[in-house]
């Protein structure tokens, strides 16, 4: 095995964000289908979106692989977003995509490489 990864994982926190977008889950059902399609991903099926009790939202898209999940929290004007891809692929872009759609005060993101092994690399 090489010490190349073989993920690339996103976690990103949108702060600030607005009651009406974070209980929105046609949106966010959109925004899942569209950040695959602009990072080039390949869904699996459908995103399953569901409202929870709590009145935030719990979605995922299951891609050839890998994932992208959101789950908001209006109470706290949260929304988390998480994306798993094949190094292969840019997962920034689809972050962009929820950047550019959803008003969010501030926007804190890390990338991580997944799946390498760290020995091979000494």
């Amino acid at each position: 095995m090489t010490g190349e990864p073989v993920f690339r994982h996103v976690a990103a926190d949108f702060v600030g964000v607005p009651y009406s977008q974070l209980t929105d889950t046609a949106m966010l059902s959109g925004l899942l289908i569209a950040s695959a399609g602009a990072a080039g991903f390949t869904a699996i099926g459908a995103p399953i979106v569901h409202q929870l009790p709590s009145e935030g939202v719990a979605g995922v898209l299951l891609l050839d692989g890998c994932h992208v999940t959101v789950h908001t929290f209006p109470e706290r004007e949260l929304l988390l977003l998480d994306i798993l891809a094949l190094s292969t692929h840019e997962p920034r872009k689809a972050l962009d995509v929820f950047a550019r759609r959803v008003t969010a005060r501030a926007i804190h993101s890390e990338v991580r490489d997944r799946g390498g092994d760290p020995a091979a690399k000494r």
